[in-house]
C-alpha cells in the first residue's frame, strides 16, 4: 500500500477501536446488572456473576462490530472531507474507486475478526455459558442456604431459616408443604443440618414438630421429633442434560447435516441452514458497513455546511440493509432450500455501493493539463 493507503487505514482502525470499546462497554454494561441481579437474587457469589458475564463478552463483541466499523468509516471521511485531504488527494488523480482501497481493506481485517467470533469464540462461550447455568440451576446452597429470607423454591413450599452458623448449623427452621391437595403440613425445628448423599441432597431436622392440617375436616394434628429426614432434591431445579442448541452447533455440521443439526436441537432445518449461513453473512455485512458510509459520503462531495444529510443518508442506507435482512429469514426458515437469501442484504449493499461510487466518479472528473505539441521544423 501507499502511505496514504496507511494513513487512512490507520485512522480506521483507531476509530474503530475507540467506538467498539464504547459500544462493549455499553451494551455489557447492560447485560451485567441483569445477570447480577438475577445471580445474586438467587445466592450466588460476585465471582459467578462476574464468570457468566465474561462468557456472555463474545456475544456482545460480535453484535457491535458492523455498528463499530459503520461509524469509524462515516467519521474518518467526514473528517478527511472537513480537512479537505480528500480533496487534495482526488485532485492529484485519485478517483472515489481509489480511494476506497483502504476501507475495503479495513472492512476485510474486520471481517475476519467477526468471523473468528462467529465461528469459533461465540458457539463455544454459549456452549459453556449454558454448561455452567446447569450446573448452577441445581445448586442447592445457593436456592436454599439463605438466612432471613422466606424462600419458595417450588410453587407450594416455604423454606425459613432464621439464621445459619459458621459451622453449617441451621437455626429455626420453618418448611412448609402445600403441594399434597387437601393437606398442609409444616415443619419446624430448632436445629437442622443439609446433607448429600447417593440419593440427593436430604434436610435433617433436629428437636422439631410437625403440624398437619386437614383442610377438609378442618383438623390440626402434630407431631413431636427428635429427628426428621426430610428429601429436598425435588425442591430444586437440577440442570438436566438436554440436546444441544443451534448456537453453539459447529458451522460446518449445521450447513451439511442440517436435518440431523435440527432435530437434535429440536427446531426446524431451515433454522440450522439459516444459522449456519448466517455467520458467514454477519462477515460479509461488517465489511459492507464502512463502504457503504464511505460511499454515501463521496457522492455529496466537498461542502462548507458539513456532510450532515449525507450521514443521514448513509444511516438510512444500512436501515434498509438490516430491513432485507429481517424480511429473508422467514422464507429460509420455511424452506431451507432457499438459504442463498441469506446474503441477499450484503449482496445489495454492494450494489449500493457501486452506485454511489459510480456517481461520485461521474461528479468529479478530474481534469488533466494536456501537454503543448511542439510543431515540427522543416
Amino acid at each position: 500500500m501507499q502511505r496514504f493507503d496507511r494513513y487512512v487505514l490507520s485512522q480506521l482502525m483507531v476509530v474503530f477501536g475507540f467506538f467498539a470499546l464504547v459500544l462493549v462497554a455499553v451494551y455489557w454494561v447492560n447485560r451485567a446488572v441483569a445477570v447480577f441481579d438475577r445471580l445474586v437474587s438467587d445466592g450466588h457469589s460476585v465471582g459467578v456473576v462476574m464468570e457468566f458475564t465474561a462468557l456472555s463478552l463474545p456475544a456482545v463483541i460480535a453484535q457491535v462490530l458492523p455498528m463499530a466499523s459503520f461509524a469509524g468509516a462515516v467519521y474518518v471521511t467526514n473528517r478527511l472531507s472537513s480537512d479537505s485531504e480528500l480533496t487534495v488527494v482526488q485532485a492529484t488523480g485519485y478517483s472515489p474507486w481509489r480511494l476506497a482501497r483502504p476501507v475495503l481493506i479495513f472492512g476485510i481485517i474486520v471481517a475476519l475478526m467477526m468471523s473468528v467470533l462467529t465461528h469459533l469464540l461465540v458457539p463455544k462461550s454459549l456452549e459453556q455459558l449454558r454448561i455452567r447455568e446447569k450446573a448452577l440451576s441445581g445448586s442447592v446452597s445457593a436456592q436454599l442456604l439463605r438466612d432471613g429470607v422466606f424462600l419458595h423454591p417450588v410453587d407450594g413450599v416455604t423454606f425459613y431459616i432464621r439464621d445459619i452458623t459458621e459451622q453449617g448449623e441451621l437455626r429455626d427452621v420453618v418448611l412448609s408443604d402445600r403441594r399434597t391437595p387437601g393437606r398442609d403440613v409444616t415443619y419446624t425445628s430448632e436445629q437442622a443440618y443439609l446433607i448429600n448423599d447417593d440419593e440427593g441432597p436430604k434436610l435433617v431436622m433436629l428437636s422439631g414438630m410437625a403440624q398437619t392440617m386437614d383442610l377438609e375436616d378442618r383438623r390440626l394434628s402434630t407431631t413431636n421429633f427428635n429427628d426428621l429426614v426430610y428429601d429436598v432434591s425435588e425442591l430444586v431445579i437440577a440442570g438436566r442434560p438436554n440436546s444441544r442448541r443451534l448456537n453453539y452447533m459447529p458451522t460446518w455440521e449445521l450447513i451439511t447435516q442440517p436435518v440431523a443439526a435440527a432435530e437434535e436441537a429440536h427446531d426446524t432445518p431451515g433454522e440450522a441452514v439459516e444459522e449456519g449461513h448466517l455467520r458467514f453473512q454477519l462477515a460479509l455485512l461488517v465489511m459492507v458497513a464502512p463502504l457503504i458510509g464511505y460511499a454515501a459520503l463521496m457522492v455529496g462531495g466537498f461542502s462548507r455546511f458539513g456532510v450532515t444529510w449525507q450521514i443521514v443518508f448513509a444511516i438510512g442506507l444500512l436501515v434498509l440493509v438490516k430491513l432485507v435482512e429481517s424480511l429473508v429469514t422467514d422464507p429460509v426458515r420455511a424452506d431451507h432450500t432457499m438459504w442463498p437469501l441469506v446474503y441477499l442484504p450484503s449482496l445489495i449493499g454492494l450494489a449500493v455501493v457501486w452506485v454511489l461510487l459510480w456517481q461520485a466518479s461521474r461528479t468529479y472528473r478530474p481534469r488533466r493539463r494536456r501537454r503543448p505539441v511542439q510543431e515540427a521544423t522543416a
